[in-house]
C-alpha cells in the first residue's frame, strides 16, 4: 500500500474488515444463506441511503460555509461602518427635511427583537425621504467620498461580496455617488434640475446605508453584544449620543 493515499489506505482497510467478518460469520454460523440475503438486501438500499447521506451533509457542509463566509463579510461590513458608513449616515440624514421623523424610527434600543429590526427596515423602505438644499453640503460631502474612496474600491475588490448582494449594492451606489459629485467641479448655485438628480442619488445610497446598518446592529446584538453596545452609543440618527457609558 505504498504510494496510496490516505483516503485509498482507509477504502481497503474498511473493505478488507468487512471480508473479514464476514468470513468470520459464515465460520461461526456456518450459513452463507443468510449472509446473500442481508448483503443482497443492504445493496438494494444502498442508492437511496447514498442519496439521503449527500444531500445531508452537503446541505450540512453548505450551511456552515455560508454562517462563516456571513461572519467574514460581517467584518467587512463592520470595517465599511466604522472608516466611512456611520460619517456617510451622519452627513446625510443631516439633509433630511424632518430629522426627527427619522430619529423616532430609527432609534434603535438595548433589546431589540427581530420584529423591531424588520419594523425599521420597513421603515426605511417606505419612507418619503425630503431632501433639503439648505442642508445639504455637497462640498463636504464629495470631500469624504474621495477621501475614502480608495477604501471602498478596495472593498469591492474582496470575491466574497458575491455573496452578499444588497452589501454590494450599497458600494455601487456609493461610487457612482463619488462620480457625480467628482464630475462637478463647481456645486454651488447648481440648477434645480441638477439638484434633483443628486437628490435621487444620495436618497439612493442612503437608504442602502441605512438598511445595511440595521442589518449589521442585528447582527451584532446577537454574536457580539460588546461591539453592539458602543454602536448603540454612537447613533447616528440619536442627536445627544455619547460614547461614554453613564449611570442611568
Amino acid at each position: 500500500m505504498v504510494g496510496l493515499s490516505w483516503k485509498m489506505k482507509v477504502a481497503f482497510v474498511l473493505i478488507g474488515s468487512s471480508a473479514a467478518l464476514a468470513l468470520f460469520h459464515v465460520f461461526l454460523f456456518a450459513d452463507w444463506h443468510s449472509l446473500f440475503f442481508y448483503l443482497a438486501l443492504d445493496v438494494v438500499f444502498v442508492p437511496v441511503q447514498v442519496l439521503l447521506v449527500t444531500v445531508l451533509i452537503e446541505r450540512l457542509m453548505n450551511e456552515r460555509e455560508r454562517q462563516t463566509l456571513m461572519r467574514k463579510l460581517n467584518m467587512v461590513i463592520g470595517a465599511f461602518f466604522g472608516e466611512v458608513g456611520n460619517a456617510l449616515i451622519k452627513m446625510m440624514g443631516a439633509t433630511d427635511a424632518d430629522p426627527s421623523t427619522l430619529e423616532l424610527g430609527l432609534a434603535v434600543a438595548q433589546g431589540w427583537k427581530k420584529t423591531n429590526y424588520k419594523e425599521a427596515v420597513e421603515f426605511v423602505q417606505g419612507y418619503q425621504w425630503k431632501f433639503n438644499s439648505h442642508n445639504l453640503q455637497l462640498q463636504d460631502l464629495k470631500g469624504l467620498l474621495l477621501q475614502k474612496r480608495k477604501f471602498v474600491l478596495g472593498l469591492l475588490q474582496n470575491p466574497n461580496l458575491l455573496e452578499h448582494d444588497t452589501f454590494t449594492d450599497l458600494l455601487w451606489a456609493v461610487c457612482h455617488l463619488t462620480e457625480e459629485l467628482e464630475a462637478r467641479e463647481q456645486l454651488q448655485g447648481l440648477p434645480r434640475s441638477d439638484l434633483n438628480h443628486l437628490e435621487i442619488d444620495i436618497q439612493r445610497a442612503f437608504g442602502l446605508l441605512v438598511r445595511e446598518w440595521l442589518f449589521y446592529l442585528q447582527h451584532l446584538e446577537t454574536h457580539y453584544p460588546y461591539m453592539h453596545s458602543l454602536s448603540l452609543r454612537t447613533n447616528p440618527f440619536n442627536p445627544v449620543a455619547c460614547p461614554l457609558v453613564l449611570d442611568n
